[in-house]
């Protein structure tokens, strides 16, 4: 099986089961349950759009031209925790 110039690459980026990033969705149930949440998080903080962007762009950059195949979790490290 060869390999093509333009071969399609498949990745996937997982936000995660409880889906902290900042956006309006979020934002009341912060104000109601924020200390809460944040236990929850390994980080600490609540993930915000960029996270999710700056991972799309290095994604379909040239610098991971030999990237393929993968998910990758931008979780604040919530899966990692669970194990």
């Amino acid at each position: 099986m060869g390999t093509t110039a333009a071969a399609t690459r498949f990745d996937a980026i997982v936000i995660g089961r409880r889906r902290y990033i900042n956006t309006d969705i979020i934002r009341d149930m912060m104000a109601r349950r924020g200390p809460e949440i944040l236990a929850r998080v390994p980080l600490g903080e609540i993930g915000k759009p960029d996270d999710i962007a700056e991972m799309v762009f290095w994604l379909s950059s040239e610098r991971a031209k030999y990237v393929s195949g993968a998910a990758y979790n931008v979780d604040g490290g919530f899966m990692a925790w669970l194990g």
